[in-house]
């Protein structure tokens, strides 16, 4: 059987674009809008023609292209349902839990609020390749817009659940900037350390650092470590509140 195929590309200052493809039916999903001319280009260039449109959240950086694909292509739209009337021409609501089919091939909606309050995930369990949009980036998370820190606490927990080979396809390269405040949080951390060196290479060679996977999230990423021992100890709160250190790093982060 033939693999689910992936295409990703810069777009904007620093968003990524995702199409996903099944080769056996045709189908092509766009993941987010960020930039419809490009995406158009891209779908072109690969030989493919977008059947879906697959929303993440509101952000005009995300759906600001969705009327133009659906004018060009006639795709179907599918988006949250916890923010419908921010979606431009959404076709499909989902919600936390639904299926949604590319093909053969299968992902699950995964609710994540925090970043903003209808944001969602695509999780392909056969593939173990997650698009989690905003919600959390290499070495990092999305910024607290519309949700609590206790709220992007638990959205952040539920990604964590995957499995650690899980490839995961974050929409932004801010994974440099990410790492440097990392290191200010969790200076101890070898993980860290050997991450951050890689990125700094990957950079240097022009290269993306996305995707990553929730392994070396785990490792890494100050945002999911909010229980660790030695980072807890670098901020001085050994006996508060997973949430409260979480929500003691994202404000560290807020004003690196």
């Amino acid at each position: 059987m033939s693999a689910l195929e992936i295409r990703q590309f810069a777009c904007l200052s620093d968003n990524y674009g995702y199409l996903v493809h099944d080769p056996q039916s045709g189908e092509t999903a766009t993941i987010d809008t960020p930039d419809p001319e490009v995406i158009l280009s891209e779908a072109k260039a690969a030989g493919w023609t977008i059947t879906q449109v697959w929303n993440t959240h509101h952000h005009w950086d995300h759906v600001g292209g969705n009327e133009a694909i659906k004018a060009a292509t006639g795709a179907r739209i599918v988006g949250p349902s916890y923010d419908v009337d921010r979606i431009p021409g959404i076709d499909h609501e989902v919600a936390d839990g639904d299926i949604v089919e590319l093909g053969r091939f299968r992902a699950k909606v995964i609710f994540t609020p925090g970043h903003t309050r209808g944001h969602i995930c695509f999780f392909f369990p056969s593939e173990k390749l997650a698009f989690v949009g905003d919600t959390m980036f290499a070495l990092g998370c999305g910024r607290l817009f519309e949700g609590t820190p206790a709220e992007m606490w638990h959205s952040l927990n539920r990604l964590a659940e995957l499995p650690d080979e899980t490839k995961v396809y974050c929409a932004h390269e801010y994974t440099a900037a990410n790492a440097a405040f990392a290191l200010s949080v969790d200076p101890d951390n070898t993980d860290l350390q050997a991450y951050a060196v890689m990125v700094e290479a990957e950079r240097a060679r022009g290269e993306p650092t996305v995707p990553t996977t929730i392994g070396a999230e785990k490792a890494a990423n100050p945002f999911l470590r909010a229980g660790d021992p030695a980072l807890r100890l670098h901020l001085d709160m050994i006996r508060e509140d997973d949430e409260d250190v979480f929500a003691e790093i994202r404000r560290r982060k807020d004003n690196f």
